[in-house]
């Protein structure tokens, strides 16, 4: 891979703390409004979520500005340039979403089986209730996907999960910090590793929140709060080799979106092994799949010349 000492030349040092900083800045922006701005009280939990929202987006424009700032030199300031630090490209944008969604999946091979078995059992007790054959219950499955679908979009929660938290924190923990990460010197699999616990310092502020909803009980707070961000350690880890070995920000963004609306994967369930065996076929899948379909070819035309914070050149 070459590079060019002029562009994009950082130290570890300075890579290390800008992620820091970036990674302590996007919690303690949450709690501006309140803290140093000193705003009243959200009215209701919707103004406080969009509060949370407008901070969550201003920390993802500091953080880009941060990050090239620090990559770029003023003559090098390019349009091009800027969006390709980040990943946000047009080019390859399918693939970039198919397959990373395709290879995700694998890993709630069970969860979505168990779905599956309770759409069936569904199916079964409306037709045991003499409410018609299996053609009228067909013909309600699409007036309740559309009623999902509104719900969903009206609801602050979704939007928290589906849009806000994947694309704000995939811009800053991966597409601002691994490029840093890469052009300060740090190799690719140190990257993958160690990017994740910048993700999991965003969600240490958690362990108060749970603190307080578990009766100021420490030590359930500290099992919540372990579980989420060993969670993220490894969801983390996850979405920084996605988005190295593709080049694309839109592949870990899929992947978020993704597991945000799964939630954690089904491990097994009561009286139904079918849905262990359909876990461990798809980890054995995912894991035989994983560098295929996140081979850098897929996603880029050329993997060569490249500039420094294109990781994606190294594995080839």
């Amino acid at each position: 891979m070459e590079e060019d000492a002029g562009e994009g030349s950082v130290t570890k040092s300075v890579a290390m703390m800008a992620c820091t900083a970036m990674a302590l800045f996007y919690v303690a922006i949450l709690y501006s409004p309140t803290w140093v701005l000193r705003l009243p009280p959200p009215s209701s939990f919707k103004q406080f979520m969009i509060r949370r929202f407008i901070c969550a987006a201003i920390s993802s424009l500091v953080s880009m500005l941060l990050s090239a700032l620090i990559l770029l030199p003023m003559r090098s300031w390019e349009v091009s340039h800027l969006f390709g630090v980040y990943g946000i490209r047009i080019d390859h944008i399918w693939q970039a979403m198919v397959f990373p969604l395709s290879l995700t999946s694998l890993m709630y091979a069970g969860s979505l089986l168990l779905k599956s078995l309770l759409i069936v059992s569904s199916w079964k007790q409306y037709k045991n209730q003499g409410r018609g054959i299996a053609i009228d219950y067909v013909k309600n499955v699409p007036q309740n996907i559309l009623n999902w679908v509104f719900s969903t979009a009206s609801s602050i929660l979704a939007w928290r999960n589906y849009v806000v938290a994947p694309f704000t924190e995939e811009l800053v923990f991966r597409a601002c910090m691994i490029p840093l990460l890469l052009c300060g010197g740090f190799k690719t699999y140190s990257v993958i590793f160690l990017c994740p616990i910048f993700f999991s310092l965003a969600h240490l502020n958690h362990l108060l929140e749970f603190y307080s909803k578990h009766n100021h009980s420490l030590l359930k707070a500290f099992m919540v709060a372990g579980l989420q961000l060993g969670y993220t350690v490894i969801f983390g880890s996850y979405a920084s080799l996605l988005f190295i070995r593709t080049g694309h920000i839109v592949a870990p963004i899929v992947a978020h979106i993704f597991c945000n609306f799964m939630g954690l994967p089904v491990l097994f369930a009561r009286g139904k092994g079918m849905v262990s065996v359909a876990f461990v076929a798809g980890m054995v899948g995912f894991l035989w799949l994983l560098f295929p379909v996140t081979d850098p070819a897929l996603y880029n035309d050329r993997t060569d010349n490249c500039r420094c914070w294109h990781g994606y050149c190294t594995w080839t």
